[in-house]
């Protein structure tokens, strides 16, 4: 479905400032059985509302097929990543005085690793999911875990099982919603009147612009988020933003704190992130025109990266196969005929193939068993992580090439820079 209007204040005035071309959805891994099949392509274009300023995908693929046709992604395999939703947890229940029994509900709770984090802290505990598959993991893993999109439906069945909320949390899922206005309404339906805490984490546009991370654009991404917009989005619903803290993971985050108005003070950290998005000009038409052209070139950098290492004759693969590598695989059409394999350290990923690109995917073992020379790090978010994972592979004269935002080869004698 093509959108015409801004998602947050329906203004007509778009204007489009990155084209991906035509990618298929990032976490539609395939079997190896259906590789024959058709795999459908849609457009990945962004738009910058020339109104408020938010910033949009113009095409939305129907929730149901990204979400609900074995969904690949688990999330917090990263020991950084399981870090960070206990620092989420045990922060948020300090700082708003939450106490045991209170309930909180993660929205796109995946295999609930942040339930499970609000669980140690004596909370009662809930998540909620599209992904059946995933649900089940998180079930069996005793998450209490509803398998449904957060609409009208599942708000008025927690609202008469569980009562109100005096913590809603949504990582990375505020931005795959089409549908802001209905998603709030029911924010404001379960959040408690007094003290309920509404708390949203997404990759920050800022960052996504200075280091060059066109990858996070895909499109589960249809929002891509700076502060401003929201503010005035908010207010159409009687709630404002009380706070904004930043966060490394994922490139760059921000936690965006939301209660009803006039609960709480407002923290100064909302006018500082709002000043630091102005001084760069964030919705200056050569500000993103600027990206557009570094985008390009970075693909040029890739694709003669390893175009050069083919020609010696270089053994290369994938590792790691997070739904933003698919966006930078398919925007530098890297398939198999650069890439042996890929691995990854998700078992639901193992054995399928990466979507439009073809490549196979297998565990993380077979990097050591087969010996390539260069390993492509998608995952670079984490690649501190995942390089200390492998040493083994760099100890034997493997490398990694770290593709953003500027090529980079790391290898034993580089491996502390």
């Amino acid at each position: 479905m093509i959108k015409k209007n801004c998602r947050l204040c329906n203004s007509k005035k778009l204007y489009e400032f990155l084209d991906l071309g035509l990618q298929p959805p990032s976490d539609q891994f395939k079997f190896i059985q259906n590789l024959n099949k058709p795999t459908e392509y849609y457009p990945l274009k962004v738009n910058h509302c020339l109104k408020c300023g938010f910033k949009q995908l113009n095409y939305v693929v129907d929730p149901k097929i990204l979400y609900q046709e074995n969904y690949p992604y688990e999330s917090s395999l990263t020991n950084e990543g399981k870090k960070h939703y206990k620092e989420f947890a045990d922060s948020s229940v300090k700082k708003y005085d939450l106490v045991k029994g209170d309930l909180s509900i993660d929205i796109g709770s995946n295999t609930g690793t942040l339930v499970k984090a609000f669980k140690d802290n004596s909370l009662n505990a809930i998540g909620i999911d599209p992904a059946s598959n995933i649900c089940k993991i998180a079930n069996k893993r005793n998450l209490k875990t509803f398998n449904s999109f957060f609409d009208n439906k599942i708000t008025t069945k927690i609202l008469g099982k569980y009562g109100k909320a005096m913590v809603i949390t949504g990582t990375n899922v505020f931005a795959h919603v089409d549908n802001l206005d209905s998603f709030t309404k029911n924010i404001v339906r379960l959040l408690e009147p007094k003290k309920g805490i509404f708390v949203i984490e997404v990759p920050h546009f800022l960052h996504l612009i200075k280091k060059l991370e066109y990858d996070t654009i895909y499109h589960e991404h249809l929002s891509y988020i700076t502060v401003e917009p929201l503010i005035k989005f908010f207010k159409k619903y009687n709630l404002e933003i009380i706070d904004v803290q930043q966060r490394d993971i994922h490139g760059g985050s921000i936690r965006i704190f939301i209660s009803k108005k006039n609960n709480f003070s407002i923290n100064r950290s909302v006018k500082k992130i709002c000043k630091l998005e102005k001084n760069i000009r964030i919705n200056s038409k050569k500000t993103l025109n600027d990206f557009a052209i570094k985008v390009k070139q970075n693909r040029y950098q890739i694709m003669s990266t390893i175009t050069k290492l083919k020609k010696q004759k270089k053994k290369i693969v994938v590792l790691s196969a997070p739904a933003k590598g698919m966006t930078l695989l398919n925007y530098c059409k890297i398939d198999k005929d650069y890439i042996d394999y890929a691995t990854e350290k998700s078992s639901i990923k193992q054995g399928l193939l990466t979507p439009g690109t073809n490549i196979r995917v297998f565990s993380d073992k077979k990097l050591l068993q087969t010996k390539p020379d260069y390993a492509l790090l998608l995952a670079w978010n984490f690649s501190k992580e995942i390089i200390r994972n492998n040493h083994k592979f760099m100890k034997r004269g493997g490398k990694f090439i770290i593709p953003i935002p500027k090529v980079k080869i790391v290898g034993s004698k580089n491996a502390k820079n």
